[in-house]
């Protein structure tokens, strides 16, 4: 099977691909708007997910990731007052089991916020984030 390409378009005469489209709409759905997320970092993101499921992402894929994303941006309190206790919860629940696994697609999703320096303080802090 051919892997999925994605492509940030060219001055206006290319469109975004569709799993850039996607990935914008579930931070938008997670309160996290778009343009504070830089393209390059997008397109990690969408390239970890290809890497993750070469042929196509579960349906909530885009969600869950904007959810993690969102969180590690916006910080604890305004994840909340946006997206509800419960999902809060969650995403602290696969925060704390990233860090126990060291290596995984949620670790390497905070990890990209914390090298993109776009991690809210309050969760380095909470987590005792570090960068070595």
């Amino acid at each position: 099977m051919a892997k999925r390409r994605s492509s940030l378009g060219f001055l206006g005469m290319f469109g975004r691909s569709g799993d850039l489209r996607q990935l914008d709409e579930a931070l938008r759905a997670a309160d996290l708007h778009p343009a504070l997320v830089p393209e390059g970092v997008k397109l990690t993101i969408v390239n970890l997910m290809n890497d993750r499921w070469p042929d196509e992402p579960p349906a909530d894929a885009y969600q869950s990731v904007a959810q993690l994303c969102g969180y590690c941006v916006a910080g604890p309190e305004v994840f909340e007052q946006a997206n509800g206790r419960e999902p809060t919860l969650a995403v602290e629940r696969r925060i704390e089991a990233a860090l126990e696994a060291g290596d995984s697609f949620d670790a390497q999703i905070v990890l990209m916020t914390l090298h993109a320096k776009l991690i809210n303080a309050e969760v380095v802090e909470r987590y005792r984030l570090t960068v070595e």
